[in-house]
């Protein structure tokens, strides 16, 4: 919940709007002191309509604890700043204050050392994935490392796709030490779900929720024991309670009020399968006793593996409850981003969250350079050469795949004409995939000649690289004759000059010769060229690869020199 504390008449109206607009806001009314600490007692996150000295003068008298008190955002009476006043990490004031920013058209002010750096969050690192930091873990201490510049080793049992981390991060197992941590380490890190290195000064453990837990049990059996058993053979296997991510057991056992109490008390879900689909998997040692109650002769066992984990501790039994554990496999993620035309302005938020979480970024050189400045420290970027896409998708999956956060890029909309397509035709159910849209090169160039897909239209690409003229000869055809506007992707190249001709006099035995044509090349660069001609004067050599044509219906007019289709509400 979100508190919203104001007392100008800007400051109500802002927070009017913010009540409105977000679901989860509430405006507190009253004195600021009163409204101040009736918001401190309920909610996750406040935003304060005050300047920033009275907003910490009234706040002080109510901090505690960073790691309870809610994160404080103060934004001034103009609207112009939303300061993340404290709580910036562990109160999400930071997330709170560029939340406000972008609902109030304001400027995000953060001021810790990691986000001023471009770094991520000691106290939110791997927060999406689940990750649980031990007690104990010295954040102050390895932050203060991290952001220094100090050397920082990364020990973890697996790759996790936990975005980039900066230069002086230097990775390494537990048995298998980095060569360049040892000794020039000042400070860890340490991801595993194994009781070992426990945090403390100069340590951070996060327990990622890797482990899922299969049980069987009698009618009856007690949440006591069936958490006592669970626990003492996580000790006895030096694994982490604070690693189980989810129960597993048979469906006959869906109202078992042991097992629903003790996965309530773990804070975790219980999956159910049924007992025939447990009863075909191969399992270390089935009974036939539970078989005969049950209709399977392996529940714990078996719902491990049918969870998909890896069987790390065969079952062990208490008197009504056996348990089994396995480890589940790595999800790695890849984004698929469209980066947009020509400026920066065109980029999606979405698209640079995506780009700030991504350890690996691939692409052509030409659309990573444009975005290399937007970047994390550590970031590893990955360029393979134009006519390479197969390549290009099948190294980012393959980051995707050992764990890692990929993002695969490309100009435009990712979906259309780009690497979207090649991607998921290889992407298995093994690794989350997130698209990211863009700005179509079809979009920038019709907003710089006006309006001209304001109806019906289509694009093609005139490339036969991928496919054979044949094919492309007919859909301009069909385009033709159902009277579409039409937005030419690649229309002519230096080894492919006749085809635009060839389209052009398609075109023209079904709409008129003066017909408006928009030609833009270079959409939103410094070197953009916009320029309108009709059909039956466009010129194929003043066309090249970054140049979009955009051919007009038998509708389409010019007015006041721009391109226009009518919707027809004017008629």
């Amino acid at each position: 919940m979100i508190g919203l504390v104001a007392t100008t008449r800007n400051g109500r109206r802002r927070a009017a709007h913010l009540a409105q607009l977000w679901k989860d806001a509430t405006l507190y009314p009253g004195k600021p002191s009163e409204a101040l600490r009736g918001a401190w007692a309920d909610c996750d996150g406040i935003v304060v309509f005050l300047a920033a000295g009275a907003a910490v003068r009234l706040a002080a008298p109510l901090l505690a604890d960073k790691r309870r008190d809610p994160g404080i955002v103060c934004v001034d009476d103009a609207g112009r700043y939303a300061v993340a006043l404290a709580g910036g990490h562990a109160g999400g004031a930071n997330e709170l204050a560029s939340r406000v920013a972008e609902a109030l058209g304001a400027e995000p002010v953060i001021t810790t050392a990691s986000e001023s750096l471009g770094l991520q969050a000691l106290d939110s690192f791997g927060a999406e994935l689940g990750f649980e930091i031990e007690a104990g873990s010295d954040l102050a201490g390895v932050g203060a490392a991290l952001v220094s510049g100090d050397t920082v080793r990364l020990v973890s049992d697996r790759r996790w796709p936990t975005g980039p981390l900066p230069d002086n991060v230097v990775r390494g197992t537990e048995d298998e030490p980095d060569e360049n941590a040892c000794e020039s380490a000042t400070a860890r890190i340490v991801v595993s779900d194994r009781l070992v290195d426990e945090a403390g000064p100069g340590c951070v453990v996060y327990r990622p929720p890797s482990l899922v837990v299969g049980v069987g049990c009698s009618r009856g059996a007690t949440e006591d024991e069936i958490l006592n058993l669970l626990r003492a053979t996580l000790r006895r296997a030096g694994l982490s309670g604070k690693s189980v991510a989810a129960l597993a057991s048979v469906d006959v056992k869906a109202d078992e009020p042991g097992l629903l109490r003790a996965a309530e008390s773990l804070g975790v879900p219980v999956r159910f399968r049924g007992a025939r689909e447990l009863a075909g998997i191969e399992v270390p040692n089935p009974s036939s006793v539970v078989e005969g109650a049950v209709g399977t002769p392996s529940v714990a066992e078996a719902s491990v593996i049918a969870a998909g984990a890896e069987l790390l501790v065969e079952k062990e039994k208490s008197r009504n409850a056996t348990v089994a554990i396995g480890r589940l496999p790595v999800r790695g993620k890849l984004r698929l981003v469209g980066l947009g035309p020509g400026t920066d302005a065109l980029i999606p938020p979405m698209a640079r969250e995506a780009l700030a979480r991504s350890e690996v970024v691939v692409g052509l050189e030409q659309y990573v350079e444009r975005i290399r400045h937007l970047l994390r420290p550590g970031t590893s970027i990955v360029t393979l050469p134009l006519g390479g896409e197969i390549a290009r998708a099948e190294r980012a999956l393959a980051e995707a795949r050992e764990g890692g956060s990929a993002a695969l890029v490309s100009s435009g909309d990712v979906g259309v004409y780009a690497m979207a397509s090649p991607a998921l035709e290889l992407a298995g159910e093994d690794v989350d995939v997130e698209v990211v849209p863009g700005i179509t090169a079809a979009q920038a160039a019709a907003s710089l000649l006006g309006s001209p897909l304001g109806h019906d239209h289509c694009s093609i690409s005139l490339s036969d690289l991928l496919t054979p003229w044949e094919i492309i000869e007919r859909r301009v055809r069909a385009a033709a004759e159902g009277d579409f506007v039409v937005s030419l992707y690649n229309p002519r190249s230096r080894g492919r000059d006749w085809q635009l001709g060839k389209v052009c006099s398609i075109l023209l035995e079904h709409r008129p010769p003066e017909t408006p044509v928009g030609i833009v090349k270079n959409a939103y660069r410094d070197d953009a060229e916009v320029s309108l001609t009709t059909l039956s004067d466009l010129r194929p050599e003043d066309v090249d690869m970054l140049t979009v044509v955009v051919v007009g219906s038998s509708q389409t007019k010019l007015v006041a020199g721009r391109m226009v289709t009518p919707r027809g509400y004017l008629d």
